[in-house]
């Protein structure tokens, strides 16, 4: 049975002991594409900041766009799809990602490529809730099983983009981020059939018996409290994170080039 047919078969609900390895896989994959394409945009800022003659706040507010956008946007497309799931949500998301990337590579001002930064960072923003719905969905009660291989995939991505940005688009610049656009096309195929199979088995669920809403394990003020802890030591991450990424390749470069 070949990747895609394991994807779109409903067949049955996986049990407590066998997550649907194959779908984790997939989602995967459209993560670490997802991630790369996020990757690419940071990696060129050297590119992006010599052909506009960008300033260092040019670039941060280009930054702060993108970062806004996933900021405002994820939350918001989590509560939505919690109440009503969304079946083709992870290949909007990507489709968006490819626009934005297709826009990147010929844009002709500053204004455009924060545009491009925009709609990248929504298509992340609407992927990362569903996928991340559909990956414990799959896990068949594994969860923390499930998590990490989805998270394998995103930590791949993000990995990988610079170096692709170092090998492709540094040499044959702006115009040659239209390239990516193929792995970001890959990446709407992908989780189409994904949600294909979410579909199938959500809508299984949906007709047999209804079950009763779980009691919740803790007090709403404990549950409001962790999330607050989580929230600061996000904030904390990406404080630093963001500063990293935006700024320390231009150090890089000012240091060590010859």
């Amino acid at each position: 049975m070949n990747t895609a047919a394991a994807i779109q078969s409903p067949t049955g609900a996986q049990s407590k002991s066998s997550p649907a390895l194959r779908v984790l896989g997939a989602l995967s994959a459209s993560h670490m594409v997802n991630d790369m394409m996020q990757s690419l945009l940071l990696a060129i800022y050297p590119v992006l900041k010599g052909k506009f003659e960008l300033s260092f706040a040019q670039v941060g507010l280009i930054t702060l766009t993108y970062q806004l956008t996933a900021s405002l946007f994820q939350p918001l497309v989590g509560l939505y799809t919690d109440r009503r799931p969304v079946r083709y949500a992870l290949p909007i998301g990507m489709s968006s990602t490819l626009c934005g990337l297709v826009l990147l590579a010929f844009a002709p001002s500053f204004v455009v490529v924060m545009m491009s930064a925009s709609l990248i960072e929504l298509g992340s923003a609407v992927f990362h809730p569903e996928s991340s719905r559909i990956a414990r969905f799959a896990s068949g009660g594994r969860h923390g099983f499930a998590q990490s291989v989805f998270e394998v995939g995103g930590n791949t991505g993000t990995a990988s983009g610079p170096l692709l940005a170092a090998a492709v688009i540094v040499p044959y610049g702006q115009r040659s981020v239209a390239w990516f656009a193929l792995a970001a096309l890959f990446g709407v195929v992908l989780p189409t059939l994904v949600s294909r199979w979410y579909g199938a088995q959500h809508a299984a669920i949906a007709r047999s018996k209804a079950q009763p809403a779980p009691t919740p394990a803790y007090p709403r003020n404990v549950v409001l409290g962790a999330i607050v802890v989580l929230l600061v030591l996000i904030f904390s991450k990406y404080f630093y994170i963001a500063g990293l990424s935006s700024f320390y390749t231009f150090y890089l470069v000012d240091r060590f080039a010859r």
